[in-house]
């Protein structure tokens, strides 16, 4: 068991179940795609934003920025072809209920389909960027990766609780107002640290800094956390995870943006081998070539 503190979020495992809440998906119909906003220049966007452009094509921010052009500024902003019928609506996911159940068959009852599907809208690049072959591989990426994190989507929140009261920066700003223990890891990819709270709150809209329960009580709350993490920050990468499939950059690089500091290198290989056994599992269930690059 490990515990690492990276620039973005920091992911541990950990052990233990919470009561199940769960909310209706969220969808959207493919005739949305024709009505994104008109990109402004010098407005604010954040990570998961859609916008037409002056040229009539739709993009999606990948990193929140202050209104730069998305023909210009590809690392912020990156095609989102759904007119082109390459994306699926919102909320329709690639992996089937059955699929899921398949994946995690002793699951905990907290980390429902529900619960993920309809944590796709703040993320709708997610799994739904490129070919049928790409959304594919970065579902199973994401899902090999969490069931690696949590035991098989058993683990809810920590259970080491002689940790929890480590997980208090004082020296940030606005402190922690949940109190010294609140910031424990929870969810998918196991969110722990104040600042991580706050920087996921603030870019999901959700008061997490004050409410950091919501991770464990909330299971689209879950999901959501899991997905920042995944399409927003590279950690100790040099990428997002999201980027790393959707850009051919392989299973591998996900690794390393998750834990490369702990795993990658030829550091604990067996730890690696268990992510990229379980990946191949996925994407089978999927039925999809796994592609190449997939260690670290």
């Amino acid at each position: 068991m490990s515990r690492r503190r990276i620039s973005a979020v920091v992911t541990v495992l950990a052990l233990a179940g919470a009561v199940p809440v769960l909310l209706p998906a969220t969808t959207a119909s493919a005739a949305a795609c024709s009505s994104y906003p008109n990109w402004t220049a010098g407005k604010s966007y954040n990570a998961g934003d859609i916008v037409r452009y002056t040229d009539g094509k739709a993009y999606i921010a990948e990193h929140a920025n202050p209104g730069y052009d998305p023909t210009i500024s590809t690392w912020y902003w990156e095609p989102y072809a759904c007119d082109s019928g390459s994306q699926t609506p919102v909320g329709t996911f690639v992996v089937s209920e059955a699929q899921f159940n398949q994946m995690f068959p002793n699951r905990n009852p907290f980390y429902t389909y529900r619960g993920l599907t309809a944590a796709l809208s703040a993320y709708p690049g997610f799994a739904n960027t490129g070919s049928d072959t790409t959304k594919k591989q970065e579902a199973a990426a994401f899902l090999a990766n969490v069931s690696h994190e949590t035991g098989g989507l058993v683990h809810v929140v920590e259970q080491n609780t002689a940790n929890y009261p480590h997980y208090c920066d004082w020296s940030q700003p606005y402190g922690c107002p949940a109190g010294q223990a609140a910031y424990y890891g929870r969810g998918p990819i196991q969110l722990s640290w104040n600042f991580n709270y706050k920087a996921a709150g603030d870019a999901l809209g959700i008061d997490l800094l004050n409410n950091p329960w919501l991770v464990q009580n909330d299971a689209a709350v879950a999901w959501k956390t899991a997905l920042w993490y995944w399409n927003t920050q590279s950690g100790p990468g040099t990428m997002t995870p999201h980027n790393a499939m959707v850009n051919g950059a392989g299973f591998g690089q996900t690794i390393r943006s998750i834990n490369g500091s702990l795993e990658c290198d030829g550091r604990n290989p067996a730890q690696v081998q268990s992510r990229v056994t379980k990946y191949q599992q996925f994407t089978q269930i999927l039925g999809v070539a796994p592609g190449g690059n997939l260690y670290c």
